[in-house]
């Protein structure tokens, strides 16, 4: 993370409000991404995190370079690298005794109730269309079919939340020296 915080402005601030200021880096200051290089799937490719896998760990594998991890979080919009990065099972079962008091807890209360617009497919061409579901209300979710409803528990809501920040997007390594060094002119 060092290298993203070398190119911030430093400034002159009173940290202890003693009227003594002191030279500081200014991280209020927050490098973004252009929705461009995001928008356009020629810039990058996905990667699906691992479990137990850390930010600088998928840096090292991605650019040979664990200090990119701050670029990771960066270009995936990811503010906090503890609750942005998908959880490690342990860390994960920890989340959820902590904000539902128990997994069985979690497991037993409802979080939505959903109507399945379509199932999951793989067409002939090996192509997945995934499964597509809509949020609707109980009196609505109870005159449906059982075929095509799905009561969704805080712990599967979780679980769902937590898979999804899974897949990343990263730059290949010879966009990677480009985007870097825009990043570094930005403070100049």
């Amino acid at each position: 993370m060092s290298f993203y915080f070398n190119n911030f402005p430093k400034i002159s601030y009173d940290l202890k409000f003693k009227n003594k200021s002191q030279i500081v880096t200014n991280i209020m200051l927050r490098y973004k991404i252009v929705e461009t290089i995001k928008k356009n799937r020629g810039f990058y490719y996905t990667y699906t995190v691992q479990e137990a896998q850390r930010p600088d760990n998928v840096a090292f594998e991605l650019y040979g370079q664990s200090d990119l991890s701050w670029f990771l979080l960066l270009i995936n919009n990811m503010h906090d690298p503890i609750y942005d990065w998908p959880l490690g099972y342990r860390d994960f079962i920890s989340y959820i005794e902590s904000r539902y008091g128990s997994v069985p807890a979690a497991q037993s209360t409802v979080h939505e109730y959903r109507k399945i617009l379509n199932q999951q497919k793989v067409l002939f061409d090996g192509t997945i269309i995934p499964k597509r579901t809509l949020k609707v209300d109980l009196t609505t979710y109870n005159t449906l079919s059982t075929t095509v409803k799905e009561s969704i528990s805080k712990y599967d809501y979780e679980v769902e939340l937590n898979d999804n920040k899974r897949n990343i997007i990263y730059v290949d390594t010879n966009t990677l020296g480009s985007v870097l060094s825009e990043l570094s002119d930005v403070f100049r």
